[in-house]
């Protein structure tokens, strides 16, 4: 068996690179506090990500394909090509499903970075089961050694892009989601031959490069649309989260955007009896049940404590005018309220005088 000899364009390695970072960073932008959003938008956007994860994932492939010469002509099935990119979206946008739809565990995430590991690795070998005129011979090493570092890599984007939303996580996980596609792509490539193949079986039509390019082409420029569309959001979205309440805001008044099977509603701050952090977001609890806030406990405080609610512990923001009674234990205490069923809210060691002087002083400050 004579291997062909085999070529890559600097420059079009280089723009795959960049192109498989653009898309990581629209997709994971684009599920941003999805949790304040309606049903219908969170769905829409979930969509949206799937598409640019997954369409990212193909257009790195191909246009580091384009970038491969040999010396014989060689062409692709143009059928094994589509069904690689929707493959790719449609496993994506499993793994979003969990992350946006289902309850956020660890296993949750680690599932979820493996789907779209898996999704990399399906679309890199369908779509090399795609060339005509020549066929991909590959080595053990090269295929096992991609596999772990696509699955692993992705696993830590999930965990570095969901474990905390932020900014700063979102990059970094995109760093790792881009470089997860091009390690499969370059490391699979390293541990693969080609052979010519005179007699192929054809799945669908042939496409050549040139058809190829123009697919590419626009496929990336939809991403990069894309990607100058969600940056807008960096520049606007946090001047919005971060202003201030106007000054005559009252309990009554604000709105606390919770979750409830699935659905998006709002309570009333003064219908809280106490905020809890979990994690990097919060449990709102009310006099009837606990709800999922996409709030962390700091935008929490920054909301809630101007319109009167204490801080009794790091962990815990109250509703001074729903607490049926204190008691002290020691050096702890506890915030205890009506319902035999409500938990009661711990308060620390360093709050007990500033909660026990602030209950004394205004027992029913942000009762509606």
């Amino acid at each position: 068996m004579e291997f062909l000899s085999v070529h890559q364009s600097s420059f079009l390695i280089a723009m795959s690179c960049i192109v498989a970072l653009v898309a990581g960073f629209t997709g994971l932008s684009l599920t941003r506090d999805l949790a304040q959003k309606p049903m219908f938008q969170k769905k829409v956007s979930v969509a949206l990500a799937a598409i640019a994860l997954g369409g990212g994932i193909w257009s790195m492939h191909f246009v580091a394909m384009l970038g491969l010469q040999m010396p014989i002509l060689f062409y692709y099935d143009a059928a094994i090509t589509l069904v690689s990119a929707l493959l790719a979206i449609l496993l994506v946008g499993a793994a979003l499903i969990l992350m946006h739809f289902a309850e956020r565990k660890p296993a949750t995430i680690t599932l979820a970075g493996g789907i779209v590991g898996v999704g990399i690795l399906v679309m890199h070998y369908i779509g090399m089961a795609g060339l005509e005129m020549c066929r991909a011979v590959y080595s053990t090493t090269g295929v096992l050694f991609s596999s772990s570092v696509a699955i692993g890599l992705c696993i830590l984007a999930f965990w570095i892009a969901y474990g905390r939303r932020t900014n700063r996580n979102i990059v970094l996980g995109t760093l790792c989601f881009a470089f997860a596609v091009c390690s499969v792509h370059f490391l699979a490539m390293a541990g693969t031959n080609f052979v010519e193949e005179q007699n192929f079986a054809e799945f669908g039509p042939s496409m050549s490069n040139e058809t190829l390019a123009l697919g590419v082409i626009f496929f990336s420029f939809v991403i990069f649309g894309a990607c100058l569309w969600v940056s807008v959001t960096y520049l606007v979205a946090p001047r919005a989260a971060l202003s201030p309440l106007p000054a005559s805001t009252t309990a009554a008044e604000l709105q606390v955007p919770c979750e409830r099977e699935g659905h998006k509603v709002f309570v009333r701050a003064s219908d809280v009896l106490f905020v809890r952090a979990d994690g990097h977001y919060t449990q709102v609890y009310t006099a009837n049940e606990r709800l999922f806030c996409a709030w962390p406990v700091t935008q929490a405080s920054s909301r809630l404590l101007p319109v009167g609610f204490l801080q009794t512990h790091r962990s815990y923001l109250v509703n001074p005018g729903r607490i049926a009674r204190f008691e002290r234990t020691k050096d702890k205490g506890h915030c205890i309220f009506d319902g035999a069923e409500t938990p009661r809210a711990p308060v620390s060691r360093s709050k007990l005088k500033t909660i026990q002087d602030a209950l004394a002083a205004r027992p029913s400050a942000v009762r509606a």
